[in-house]
Parts: structure tokens; sequence; C-alpha cells
């Protein structure tokens, strides 16, 4: 854990300079859709300091959350996937960041013909606190006592649970490219409740950062140098899918994962990566009569739930687990086995989903006995 280094003013002063010169080692090479860059004004692509392209996996019609969003180069690659129905919420906390963003923004505006992309001012730990609400209160209620300074707490406390910067639940998909690794270990655990808490229910993260295949020791955390430079607060490689995990998300996994690294520093290899994790397990166990089959390769394979899945067997799980198996990222795994006759909601019993098998009669019914024999099956091509 980083404690002696003050990691916010460090990266602060760093950022705020690459702003208005580009400095080349804060670049990770990425390899854009050249389509969607030709509207972007050359000096944010330019001021651009990312590792990865989370807008590969934006899809047309979404709300899109950019933690970090800096000069705004992947925001304004997601508005025009997501197209004029869909919305782009950029956060960043450097002013700097934030003016090239906003100016460049007209421009992209009237390149594209539309405009459905916001830039808000805010930490990405603490996405309730609106900056640009607390610097436009602070010039007409400057803080000089103590009584002040309650009121000033109250109004951020009325913010926080009354009119948040970003809403509960209000984003299909949040993003960030190169971000995570700058916030202060001591608040990353908050910065993931941050992104469950803004994401709806089946939505999902896709943050490309840098990881290090070792932990990286304190005396590298507390250099401010490595630490803006996206090194030394790397998450070490488990790390980065277990804080996903513990945050509520499922479905962790690493679609990419840089075969080289980007820098090494003390033998420490320091590579890009790209997570990707859904919101949306949480829920009671109720029984309605399905079930779902692995496909394999593997012989058996546990969820984040700790069920068991065994291939080829048809196993029986709740309604919860049944609706995420049948969506990404399991879709592809597994096959859903509903029952022949839906289950009313008020005949839906409680059950302990613990991968039991379930019978073929319980999908079908007890009484189900059609048979159906014939030699022309295959010319309906519904048989092989």
């Amino acid at each position: 854990m980083s404690n002696t280094l003050n990691t916010e003013n460090a990266v602060l002063e760093r950022y705020s300079a690459a702003a208005k010169q580009r400095e080349a080692e804060l670049c990770c090479p990425v390899d854009y859709d050249a389509t969607y860059l030709k509207v972007i004004p050359q000096e944010v692509i330019d001021r651009d300091y990312g590792c990865g392209d989370p807008s590969k996996w934006v899809q047309p019609g979404e709300t899109v959350l950019d933690l970090g969003s800096g000069g705004g180069k992947i925001c304004f690659i997601a508005m025009q996937v997501v197209g004029p129905e869909g919305k782009v919420i950029g956060v960043d906390m450097n002013d700097t960041m934030l003016e090239l963003a906003r100016k460049s923004q007209i421009e992209v505006a009237s390149k594209i013909g539309y405009d459905n992309v916001q830039f808000r001012k805010g930490k990405i730990q603490d996405m309730a606190i609106d900056r640009d609400r607390v610097d436009s209160y602070l010039k007409e209620n400057p803080v000089n006592t103590e009584a002040d300074f309650q009121k000033l707490e109250s109004m951020l406390h009325t913010m926080r649970r009354e009119d948040p910067m970003i809403a509960n639940e209000s984003v299909d998909v949040v993003v960030s490219n190169c971000v995570l690794n700058l916030v202060d270990a001591s608040e990353k655990e908050q910065l993931f409740r941050e992104i469950f808490r803004v994401l709806k229910p089946g939505g999902r993260a896709v943050i490309s950062d840098i990881v290090s295949d070792e932990t990286v020791p304190t005396h590298l955390q507390n250099d401010p140098e490595l630490w803006s430079g996206c090194i030394s607060g790397a998450f070490q490689e488990t790390e980065f899918l277990n804080a996903f995990e513990r945050a509520g998300f499922h479905g962790c996994h690493m679609p990419i994962l840089q075969e080289k690294p980007w820098q090494t520093v003390e033998g420490i290899e320091f590579r890009s990566a790209t997570v990707i994790a859904y919101k949306g397990k949480q829920g009671s166990c109720d029984d309605y009569n399905e079930a779902v089959i692995y496909r394999g390769p593997y012989t058996k394979v546990f969820d984040d739930n700790g069920h068991v899945f065994n291939r080829g067997e048809r196993t029986a799980v709740c309604r919860d687990t049944f609706t995420l198996m049948t969506r990404a990222p399991y879709a592809e795994d597994f096959i859903p086995v509903p029952p022949h006759k839906p289950v009313q909601d008020a005949n839906a019993k409680a059950m302990v989903c613990d991968g039991q098998e379930r019978s073929p009669k319980e999908t079908k019914g007890q009484n189900y006995n059609l048979t159906i024999l014939g030699d022309d099956c295959c010319d309906t091509n519904d048989c092989c």
C-alpha cells in the first residue's frame, strides 16, 4: 500500500502538463478503428494516453460512462458507436483535460450531426459529487469558518443522497482506458463499488488498464514518476479480476492480455489488459423447472457462485442462474433447457441451487408421453 506519496497531486500535475504537450512515455500502442478517428481533432488524438480500446465492446443505443475521460477520445469514439439514440458521459478531475474535451465536443458534434456526450468534473472513485457544482457553490459561498464548512458538508450530503452526479443503476456500460491504476491504493475498493453502483442490472464494465505479473513493492508505489506513469499503481493480474469479483460482479474475464511487456521495472513486467465484468447475479433462488447443459470441452466448470456444471449434464438451476447462463458471457457455453410448460411466478418455489442433476421429466412434465414417428422429418429441416 502506498503510504507516503500524494498520488492525486502526482497524477494531476503530470496530466495537466500532458494535456498541453504530448508525453510519449504515458502511451501504450493501441490499434483504434481509423473510421472513428476521422472526426476527432488531432489535438485530442495527440493528447490521448491509453493502453487499450474498451469502445470495441460498446453497442448502439447504450448509455456509456467513461472513467477518466481525459481529452475525450474514447467518448468521441463511443458517441459514434452508440449513435443518436445513445448517450455518453465522460468523467474526469483534470480541468485542463476537461477544457480540451469540451472544446473538441463542438467540432465532433458538428461533423457527425448530433451531440450525445457530456463531460462532467468528478472523481471516478466518488461519482456522486459533481465537482463543477462544488466549484460554483464555493465561488458564491466561500468557506471561512466552521459554520461555512458545515454548510458545505450539508450541500455535499444532499447531493450524494438526492441528486448524485451519476445516478444509481443509470449506465449500460462503464469503460475506462488506463486510468484505474492512477487511483490511490486506499481508494481502489471504493472505486469498484462505484462502478457497480452506477451500472444497471445486466450492465457491464469494460476496463483497459495496466497490470503487473508480480505485486508492486511499496518503494515503487511511492515513486511519483512511476505512479503517474501508470506503472507503480498497476494491478497484479489476478488481483485485477478479483477486485471486480469482490465488488459483486460476475462473469469476470480477461479477453486481452498483451503478450510482450510494455515496461519492465526491477524485473516486474507491466502489460496492457482488458477485463469485462457483468452486474446482475443478485437475486433469490426460485425454481421454475429450468436447467442448463454445459457444452464442454472441460469435464466440469464452476461459476462464481460455486455451482458445478458437468459436461453434457442437465443441471437444475434457479431462475436467476438460468437467466445469467443464457446471456453474455456464458451463452455460447451453455444450452438452455426451459420447461415445456412455463411455471407461473405464483407456483415457483424456493430451491437450493447447488448443481443437482435435473431429470428430463421435470422439464417435460411427469405426464408427458408424446410419441412422434415418421420417415420424412428431415424434410422440415428440424432434424439432422
